[in-house]
């Protein structure tokens, strides 16, 4: 780079800085940056003549210069899609964190820093980010002083850190002598110009006349560049707060996109994040100022991709019998709505519920371990077919007096009596990879929160390692509690109740006809006591007794608080097996409180509290909106549904009126009475069809002022308390239900609503008092 500067303006108020000095001794040579050297110098910028005025000079500038200060760096991190790369700030407090580890850290000692709620860590000197709870390509991180715009940008892009230290040295000149109009060459080509400290352009080389282009003027268009991130139209996201609450893991639902625009479930989880933090700043801010609330953190399950993954070669099986045919069409079912099949088979169902269970004990003991303070409770939620696979696992799950906290998650997750390392390769017949993995110092517990991309590292072929992380991880989290799945005696008495019982009264527990009810409806799909209905795959006590495959479901390292399902199938899956009603009184083992939470026009939601009390039919729990209010058309409704029945209502009191008034006619304009007739009769007689109807009209005006319904407890599923919770529909969504049922389905990872609702179940528990905003 070199750089000429135009007229020069006066001596500055201050002497230079060190550095600027040292510049300034070299002005008539090159000055070199990294990369970025040049030849000779540029010629200086033409002085303006006295009686020309040029734009640049016609800008606001000061008349004495303000000393020269050092800018202030951002850091960022860039994201790529769809061939496009962007670039975003840290928080300021990950910002600083990541300043202050660049400016006291050791230049031969990398340095680590954990960001974004720790859910990332940035290794400082390599300048990449690194995922830590999920699969995640690596992405570049850069400190950032300097920013341009081109034409076209919708945005500003910052320079590379060599290309900015040689623009913040030439501002650094221009400031102290107060010498601007100086032109700074680059060898690509490229110049940049600094007219006065608001004015910076950047101009491209001017391309060869094989170059395709519109024009010479819109080729040559020059960028605008601003120092600092505070010149620069950016929003900086505001820091997590370190404190951690709860945890919720979120499993999602068929295929690999999670909504319309095709995010992955960590992309959808994200936002949901981000929609709970704004809502605990609105909602609970006098709690976070003083301490009490600090955060909710949400981490994403995928079981998609060990399902579709080499590992099974389901795909590829399917691929060989798929028909050419609408390939798309065809490629979009192979990949999402198998997997309904995929779950109803006992092979690829053991598949997805090892997966899942595996994966949410990885992830809270990963949790765990970063974040050695967090002693809250933790939930998990459940996405269309998700909370299905969540719902048969909770209805699996082993209830006892020792914890499963204090089985799975001791200080040794593998307890003595499993293998060893090296026993368990010598059963894998894997024994020629030992040496590999103890020269990492890997044994079966830290093997088994390994990714498959850290053990690819170790240089281990595709088809040892896919056996070896799932021997281990169903070693270390699943074999204790195999051999308490074995059938159990009959039980005369079930503490939990049972999900399956008479639809017309509950009998003895130890009767023979609960008991036969019980062999011929429920599904048998895992060893569990017959005497709790097993939320299997749909096979037959008989099948068992052949000795067909059965489920057999992994138990979970802790007891969830809470289980939340958007968009569930549930209802519909226990009545295809064979469930018509759930017992009043049944409970999952481990958890006790159940949201089913569902939009208006999603079609695969379906409601539960029906198969609970199917006597009553009740409406279900209307969400609030996040604002505290009710939606306007829904309002609207109401108030014009209000009006008709008033119309209706005083309609009805004039024929009322009326028809009492044709009931009583004077005397004198009635006709003369017949001899043999007595009035009295007559009288009589009229009198007593107008009170009918009289009675009648009032029937019909009381009908639609119904008493209000008693509250009903609905069950221990839920603790006594509702289940069904539907959302507002949003008001174009009204104007045609069936054009927005797709979308409906996969509303629930942006909806604030719903958001709100969570928070609001898991801050109630902790006593945390609710602050409606005020609008």
């Amino acid at each position: 780079m070199s750089f000429s500067s135009g007229e020069q303006r006066g001596q500055s108020p201050a002497a230079p800085p060190a550095k600027a000095q040292d510049l300034l001794n070299n002005s008539g040579q090159n000055v070199t940056a990294e990369n970025a050297c040049v030849d000779q110098v540029s010629p200086a910028l033409d002085e303006a003549s006295p009686g020309s005025t040029s734009p640049f000079e016609m800008l606001d500038m000061e008349p004495v210069p303000p000393p020269y200060q050092k800018v202030q760096p951002h850091w960022f991190f860039c994201k790529r899609a769809d061939d496009n790369t962007l670039w975003f700030p840290f928080s300021r407090e990950d910002s600083d964190k990541l300043e202050n580890a660049y400016n006291t850290g050791d230049d031969e000692c990398e340095v680590v820093v954990a960001v974004d709620g720790e859910r990332y860590d940035v290794h400082v000197k390599e300048r990449k980010r690194y995922a830590i709870y999920w699969e995640q390509a690596t992405t570049e991180v850069r400190r950032c002083t300097w920013f341009y715009k081109g034409d076209k940008d919708t945005r500003f892009m910052p320079y590379p850190e060599d290309f900015s230290n040689s623009l913040e040295d030439a501002y650094m000149i221009a400031v102290t002598l107060d010498e601007w109009k100086r032109k700074l060459d680059f060898p690509t080509g490229e110049t940049v110009i600094l007219h006065n400290p608001k004015l910076i352009m950047h101009y491209q080389p001017i391309g060869t006349q094989e170059d395709w282009v519109s024009s010479p003027s819109e080729q040559t268009r020059p960028r605008t560049v601003k120092r600092g991130v505070e010149n620069i139209a950016v929003e900086i996201p505001d820091g997590e707060p370190e404190k951690v609450d709860h945890l919720v893991f979120m499993v999602h639902g068929i295929g690999p996109a999670c909504d319309l625009r095709f995010r992955s479930i960590i992309q959808c989880v994200n936002d949901f994040r981000s929609a709970s933090l704004s809502l605990l700043a609105s909602h609970y801010k006098h709690a976070q100022l003083e301490g009490k609330v600090g955060r909710v953190e949400f981490l994403p399950v995928n079981w998609h991709s060990a399902l579709h993954g080499d590992a099974t070669g389901v795909d590829e099986d399917i691929n060989r019998i798929t028909l050419p045919s609408i390939s798309r069409l065809r490629h979009f079912t192979n990949d999402t709505l198998l997997d309904l099949f995929f779950y109803n088979s006992p092979t690829y169902c053991q598949t997805i519920v090892d997966t899942v269970a595996s994966e949410i004990n990885r992830l809270h003991t990963l949790f765990k371990q970063r974040h050695p303070e967090f002693k809250g409770d933790n939930s998990v939620v459940g996405h269309s077919l998700g909370s299905l696979i969540l719902f048969d696992m909770l209805t699996n799950q082993r209830s006892g007096s020792e914890s499963p906290r204090d089985e799975v998650l001791s200080d040794d997750p593998c307890h003595p009596k499993h293998d060893t390392l090296e026993q368990a390769l010598t059963r894998l017949g894997l024994q020629q990879y030992l040496p590999t993995l103890q020269a990492e110092n890997l044994d079966l517990e830290s093997l088994a929160l390994c990714q498959e991309n850290d053990v690819k590292d170790l240089g281990i072929p595709l088809g040892p390692r896919k056996k070896i992380l799932k021997y281990v991880r169903r070693k270390c989290f699943s074999e204790d509690y195999k051999a308490t799945r074995q059938p159990k005696a009959k039980r005369q008495d079930p503490p939990q109740g049972s999900l399956n019982s008479e639809e017309n009264g509950n009998p003895s527990p130890g009767s023979e006809a609960q008991k036969a009810q019980l062999h011929r409806t429920q599904s048998i799909t895992s060893s569990v006591d017959y005497e709790y209905f097993n939320m299997g795959i749909g096979q037959t006590s008989e099948g068992i007794a052949k000795g067909q495959v059965s489920i057999n479901y992994p138990q979970l390292a802790f007891h969830p608080q809470t289980f939340f399902a958007f968009g569930s199938p549930i209802g519909m899956f226990l009545t295809v097996r064979g469930l018509k009603r759930i017992d009043p009184n049944y409970s999952f083992p481990t958890c006790k409180s159940f949201y089913n939470i569902y939009h208006p026009f999603d079609p695969v939601a379906y409601r539960i509290e029906p198969m609970i009390i199917s006597e009553v039919d009740l409406e279900p729990m209307l969400i609030p909106h996040h604002k505290g209010r009710k939606r306007m058309h829904l309002e609207l409704k109401e108030s014009l549904t209000r009006m008709s029945m008033d119309l209706k209502n005083n309609v009805l009191g004039s024929l009322r009126s009326a028809w009492q008034s044709l009931a009583r006619l004077p005397v004198a304009a009635l006709p003369p009475v017949e001899e043999g007739e007595t009035t009295v009769e007559g009288n009589s007689q009229e009198r007593q069809e107008a009170e009918n109807e009289e009675a009648e009209l009032k029937v019909s005006m009381e009908q639609p002022e119904q008493a209000e319904q008693p509250e009903i407890k609905m069950g221990m599923l839920n603790g006594g308390r509702r289940i069904d919770h539907v959302l507002q529909e949003k008001p174009i969504e009204s104007f045609n239900e069936y054009l927005f049922a797709i979308q409906s389905h996969l509303c629930y990872w942006e909806s604030e609503d719903t958001a709100l609702l969570l928070l609001k179940e898991i801050y109630d528990k902790l006593d945390v008092t609710f602050e409606q905003p005020q609008q």
